[in-house]
């Protein structure tokens, strides 16, 4: 069966940045299990895989437009450590994530990470980590099945890799 819409796809995979900085793989035996055509993966990768079946090796380059997006300056910004809360006050440190308003696009939510807390500022980026980066992953494609009623009505895979519902 090929990979196309409402395919769940079973794959084992390994990601670096174009500099060859190694970002991210799956565990040996524990492939990575989505659903394909329902934007669980970047959109880069998801057309890369569209049309390959079980046992094929892919290597795909995803340019940072159809990955994380590029990078934005207008999301890095140093924010009064008086605007936040007092009970969010005490989980500012870095890697805290928080969802606001994006600082120039009315409406637009962005998920923030906080970077550096200092005495009357704190640090965010609204950028995720590998925004305007340019990918090079490398993927076995594992199994490839089409998905149940229950899954698609779910939204996601089931059994072993996927959700699993108790």
């Amino acid at each position: 069966m090929e990979i196309g819409t409402n395919s769940i796809v079973s794959m084992s995979y390994s990601v670096a940045t174009a500099e060859g900085e190694q970002v991210d793989q799956s565990q040996d035996g524990h492939p990575m299990v989505y659903l394909h055509g329902h934007g669980q993966i970047i959109p880069g990768l998801e057309a890369a895989l569209a049309g390959h079946k079980t046992g094929d090796a892919v290597e795909a380059e995803i340019a940072p437009e159809n990955a994380y997006g590029a990078y934005d300056a207008a999301l890095d910004l140093q924010v009064s450590r008086e605007l936040f809360p007092d009970d969010v006050q005490k989980k500012l440190k870095p890697g805290f994530q928080f969802e606001a308003e994006h600082p120039t696009k009315e409406g637009e939510h962005v998920l923030f990470t906080v970077h550096q807390v200092e005495k009357d500022a704190v640090k965010v980026s609204g950028n995720h980590q590998l925004a305007g980066q340019t990918l090079l992953f490398k993927v076995r494609i594992v199994d490839v099945r089409p998905a149940t009623q229950e899954e698609l009505s779910h939204g996601h895979a089931h059994g072993p890799g996927g959700h699993h519902h108790h």
